[in-house]
This record gives C-alpha cells, sequence and structure tokens, in this order.
C-alpha cells in the first residue's frame, strides 16, 4: 500500500512545498526542532521500557467490557 510513497522526486516536491509555507529562514529552525522532537522520543522510549508495548503474548492482561 505503502510503496513507492517515498522516491526522491515525490521528496523533492514535499521539499519544495515546505519551503514555500514556511519560508526559507523558517525552515531550517522546524527541522531542528522535529529531529530534537524524535530524538527525545528514543530517548524516552530507551529510557523507560515499561511502557513499550509487551511482546509477550502470556503477559498481555485482558479487558472486560
Amino acid at each position: 500500500m505503502l510503496e513507492g510513497l517515498f522516491q526522491p522526486m515525490h521528496l523533492l516536491v514535499i521539499f519544495f512545498i515546505a519551503l514555500l509555507v514556511f519560508g526559507p529562514k523558517k525552515l531550517p529552525e522546524l527541522g531542528k526542532g522535529l529531529g530534537e522532537g524524535i530524538r527525545a522520543l528514543k530517548e524516552g522510549m530507551k529510557d523507560n521500557p515499561s511502557a513499550q508495548a509487551p511482546t509477550d503474548p502470556a503477559k498481555k492482561t485482558e479487558t472486560k467490557v
């Protein structure tokens, strides 16, 4: 379904639209903020393993409705 979604031409079009919307001065700040957010998310997932989904099916809890 998502194969071929991020081809080089598609990424160039997305970058060009982002450049038009945010402007050349705001785009680096936006990229820096996005990178810091992704990095913080990865560190948070690494530091708190209990927040991750359990991989052992025996440890799953059932909920009653």
